[in-house]
């Protein structure tokens, strides 16, 4: 048989066909850098495949011997197992999960095996918080360790700045594939912040289009604020705008890891999987809804009467335009019926993912987190926007092998992952900690303290900022429009009575005060998101005269490089697309 010839034009200078390149930068060819022998005079083209698979094996196990990346499992190949300096990373991130329900893992009532199995090999932050409770400042707290006074995304339609770091540019520096699938509600141009790859659109847009006014306080904005149609219509429904978002994002991140197992470029890899439920409406498939025929906990909670509420809250539930709406108990059972399937409906989106992970062999970190809560009728107020326990409370677990097992009863924030996922990343945190506010939990896990958790609130509803506190087992809020509150939320979690004006709680609240005053200057607070509102209407107002080109991020699906095309060689392609090969 004739001999291949392996020389450097192969890889310089020809494009995968075998013609010569003139213009294209060799790597932007499938398999550039890479041997590929050249076909002698009478050659097959399997004579060539079969040479090429030689080489790779020797390739594969050169690596595997360099990186200690590629193991055999009972027999077989293992998929993208990361290695004990680079971990790879799973990021499963949800919307609008009360971390009231998730008191060491999922209620018992919950039907989500899925989860609760996750749990049983997961240190599980018991009391972790939020860094703001609304969509888009919340996640940018999540993605970039800072409160919203920091990081400058005060509601959901404020832009997200380039020049703030995220975790995923820190694991990307690293070495790291960084990858989302699913919703992240950036505004602004960049809608990458860090990610190498995303995988869909976003569910929400992307433009300036939702920011609200504090220049018109107690201004209903009807065609984007919540209302209380989510808890009305509660119900059944096979297919919703929301389950087509988030099957998409399932499917895409089960192909993702696919991808992943049969990469061979040796880097780890952090895949953020973000979906939308349980956000409302509280809408779900009828298998997810039978599961919860008769269950006590879809009783309605006990309300508090508007006219008894703090102030904010009673601005919330004028926001939700309660007075056109009579809930009926049967309506608000339902809206809890639907909100818990749509936990099991997720359960179900997650299980497909870990099945994946599982049956590719491949090993990785495992975080669940959401970005805020939902009150569900409890106190008469639903979604979020505020600082009770069921909008500012988040369900956290981390699966590490760094990280022990068990329940932290500890106050935590979402803002905490980025010096986490640096550390499990075994990157150095030195550099990092001029541009977080959080505190690596990895030593928290093992009982170490934690300083007071932090949370900041600027959106709708509110009309100067809003502030809080958890220290130990108490809760402090502040806002210059609104009065103190301090809760003793250990022996009092449905927060019911304010201990601001109690004398014996004199001392705490001095404490309190003090470390709100060492954190926040409101009066400059209050300017900066003035402005920014204002700046972002006159920009909003401009683009929207005339041709309107949004920010809305399209997918790039690169279709030349999808399945088989005329640059590719197909014996190789079927076979570098094979997981696992050889068996």
């Amino acid at each position: 048989m004739p001999q291949c010839r392996q020389t450097a034009e192969a890889d310089d200078l020809y494009r995968p066909d075998g013609k010569p390149d003139h213009g294209r930068h060799p790597e932007q060819w499938r398999g550039a850098g890479r041997f590929r022998p050249r076909l002698a005079e009478g050659q097959s083209r399997c004579a060539r495949a079969l040479a090429r698979r030689r080489h790779d094996a020797g390739r594969t196990a050169g690596a595997a011997r360099r990186r200690g990346r590629v193991e055999m499992i009972e027999g077989g190949q293992a998929g993208n197992t990361g290695s004990a300096a680079r971990p790879n990373i799973l990021i499963l991130m949800v919307d609008q999960a009360n971390g009231t329900l998730f008191p060491d893992g999922p209620a018992a009532f919950l039907r989500a095996p899925h989860l609760k199995a996750l749990a049983a090999r997961s240190t599980r932050f018991a009391n972790a918080y939020t860094g703001s409770p609304l969509c888009a400042p919340g996640r940018a707290s999540f993605m970039s360790g800072l409160l919203p006074s920091r990081h400058r995304v005060y509601d959901n339609a404020a832009e997200f700045a380039s020049d703030i770091p995220t975790y995923a540019h820190h694991l990307r520096r690293a070495g790291y594939a960084t990858c989302l699938s699913g919703k992240m509600h950036f505004v602004g141009p960049d809608q990458l912040h860090g990610f190498e790859q995303r995988l869909t659109t976003d569910i929400y847009p992307a433009d300036f289009g939702w920011t609200p006014d504090w220049r018109r306080p107690g201004e209903r904005v009807d065609w984007w604020y919540h209302n209380l149609g989510s808890v009305t219509g509660a119900g059944v429904a096979e297919i919703t705008n929301q389950m087509d978002y988030d099957d998409e994002v399932a499917h895409h991140a089960c192909r993702k890891l696919y991808d992943y197992s049969r990469a061979d470029d040796g880097r780890p890899w952090c895949l953020t999987v973000s979906f939308t439920h349980p956000h409302d409406p509280y809408v779900a498939r009828r298998r997810f809804w039978d599961l919860y025929e008769d269950c006590p906990e879809c009783a309605p909670p006990p309300a508090i009467p508007y006219a008894n509420q703090d102030p904010h809250s009673q601005r919330l539930m004028d926001a939700c335009d309660w007075r056109a709406y009579d809930l009926t108990p049967d309506q608000i059972a339902r809206a809890r019926r639907g909100y818990f399937a749509s936990v099991s409906y997720i359960d179900d989106k997650i299980g497909q993912i870990l099945d994946v992970l599982k049956r590719t062999r491949q090993e990785a970190i495992i975080v669940f987190v959401s970005d805020h809560g939902d009150m569900l009728g409890e106190r008469g107020l639903w979604f979020k926007m505020s600082f009770y326990e069921g909008s500012a409370r988040v369900p956290l677990m981390i699966a590490a092998p760094s990280m022990a097992r068990g329940r932290i009863d500890t106050p935590v924030s979402t803002i905490d992952l980025v010096p986490t996922l640096a550390e499990v990343a075994g990157l150095d945190l030195d550099p990092l900690t001029p541009w977080i506010s959080g505190e690596s939990l990895v030593p928290v896990a093992s009982g170490a303290d934690h300083g007071p958790v932090a949370m900041e609130y600027t959106a709708e509803g509110s009309i100067a900022p809003m502030v809080a506190l958890r220290e130990g087992g108490w809760k402090y809020t502040a806002c210059p429009a609104d009065p103190e509150q301090l809760f003793d939320v250990a022996s009092d979690p449905g927060e019911l009575a304010n201990r601001a004006g109690d004398p014996t709680c004199a001392e705490r609240l001095d404490h309190f005060r003090k470390l709100a005053a060492e954190r926040w200057d409101m009066a400059a607070f209050d300017a900066q998101v003035r402005q920014s509102q204002a700046r972002r209407m006159i920009v909003y107002e401009a683009l929207r005269n005339g041709a309107y080109y949004p920010w809305d991020y399209e997918p790039l699906m690169a279709a030349s490089e999808q399945f088989m095309r005329n640059h590719m060689d197909l014996n190789i392609l079927e076979e570098s697309k094979r997981f696992p090969r050889g068996e």
